[in-house]
């Protein structure tokens, strides 16, 4: 059965969807579970389970065999991902820990122009004006969201 290529090519949305769906979970688990433990340590066992889980998703995908074709500066990088991850959870957990998931999420998401942004000067990627709307509406919609409801 021949494949429609236009389904392939939405296979990153759903994906996209998926890890939305999935991180939304996160900060709501991390706060129901840091009431009785410190925030760093959370962060600290939250990732011994993901490494757990995604070493056993490899498995299960066969994917180990391809380790040995990884060049030096692809494993640096991956290496630096790790750290930039790691310490975005470790910031994350201790704002979750302190303030409203509500109000923590937005700020969070601001990851998102300033990675556009990083991707621009890096990669270069060119947004276009309407994504550069759309990126200033997040930006916009991340402050509005912070701010305290009136009583």
């Amino acid at each position: 059965m021949a494949k429609n290529p236009d389904m392939l090519d939405q296979r990153w949305l759903i994906y996209a969807i998926l890890a939305a769906a999935c991180a939304s979970c996160v900060p709501i688990f991390a706060k129901l579970g840091m009431r009785e433990i410190d925030d760093n340590l959370a962060t600290a066992i939250r990732s011994v389970v993901m490494t757990l889980f995604v070493f056993g998703i490899c498995t299960a995908l066969g994917v180990w065999s391809k380790l040995h074709s990884l060049h030096v500066r692809a494993l640096a990088m991956i290496a630096l991902s790790g750290v930039a991850g790691a310490s975005s959870w470790l910031f994350y957990f201790k704002a979750i820990h302190w303030g409203k998931v509500s109000q923590v999420a937005p700020i969070d998401k601001l990851s998102m122009p300033i990675a556009i942004v990083l991707a621009m000067l890096v990669l270069g990627d060119r947004p276009s004006r309407w994504n550069w709307l759309g990126i200033a509406l997040i930006a916009g919609g991340a402050y509005l969201a912070t701010l305290s409801p009136h009583k």
